[in-house]
């Protein structure tokens, strides 16, 4: 009988350019997972400033529920209004068990003014100008309005505690 002791060089030429056809596909689908990471990935921050009335101020404020004055935001679809650091209006409304809606409490159409502060209307917030823009306060759209509201983000810190910033 009669047997091949060496190995088929041609096989053994094959394999290695499967490996290295597989580890150049590998770079090539890390490349392309990547490109598509990024490129999926909306930038936070454009969301929140691109409206031209409403200035962009950085704050933090935690909110404890158990207070009178935000004792509403321990029920759903209750907002309440809130002013801090003097300018700084809110509309906060909760939603479910520990998720929450904060929005800029100015009508986000027009320049900052007496009028232009939202007023709670129900499960929205009305501009008090003479547009009277109404804003949902689920989705932070208004009814034929150019700008939605501008929404910040809330955190619910447990015993009662929200944290509200930008």
């Amino acid at each position: 009988m009669l047997t091949n002791t060496k190995p088929n060089l041609n096989n053994l030429y094959l394999l290695t350019l499967l490996i290295q056809s597989f580890l150049h596909m590998k770079k090539f689908l890390f490349a392309f997972f990547l490109i598509a990471l990024f490129a999926s990935c909306e930038k936070d921050s454009t969301r929140r400033t691109n409206n031209p009335y409403l200035p962009n101020y950085g704050f933090s404020v935690v909110l404890n529920l158990n207070l009178p004055s935000y004792s509403g935001l321990l029920t759903p679809v209750n907002p309440v209004a809130i002013t801090i650091e003097g300018d700084i209006h809110l509309l906060v409304m909760k939603i479910s068990d520990n998720q929450y809606n904060a929005w800029n409490g100015n009508c986000p159409n027009q320049t900052p003014t007496a009028c232009s502060r939202l007023s709670i209307s129900g499960s929205d917030g009305k501009c008090n100008c003479d547009d009277q823009f109404l804003y949902s306060l689920f989705t932070g759209i208004g009814q034929n309005a150019t700008y939605p509201l501008v929404n910040y983000r809330v955190e619910a810190l447990g015993n009662n505690t929200i944290r509200v910033y930008n």
